[in-house]
């Protein structure tokens, strides 16, 4: 999902919370998963750091990939919601 795409379900949030449907997101739990998302980053790089199998290698390069992709997202809402 791109930021574009983010930003249209935040815009949808915003739209329900103002007509009462939905809860308001805390930044204290978008800091909570922002933690976790920033130590399963760490956990990774230091697999892939002691990996010498190249398709092992691969598919934590992907999964590092995705993980700092959710940690760029997961700022930008705790921009959003601060």
């Amino acid at each position: 999902m791109g930021l574009k795409k983010l930003a249209a379900k935040v815009a949808d949030y915003n739209d329900r919370l103002e007509s009462g449907t939905a809860s308001q997101i805390a930044p204290d739990h978008v800091k909570k998963v922002l933690s976790k998302l920033r130590e399963k980053e760490a956990e990774l790089q230091a697999e892939l750091e002691k990996t010498e199998k190249p398709d092992k290698q691969g598919r934590l390069l992907r999964k590092l990939t995705i993980a700092r992709e959710h940690i760029s997202r997961a700022e930008w809402l705790l921009e959003q919601v601060s």
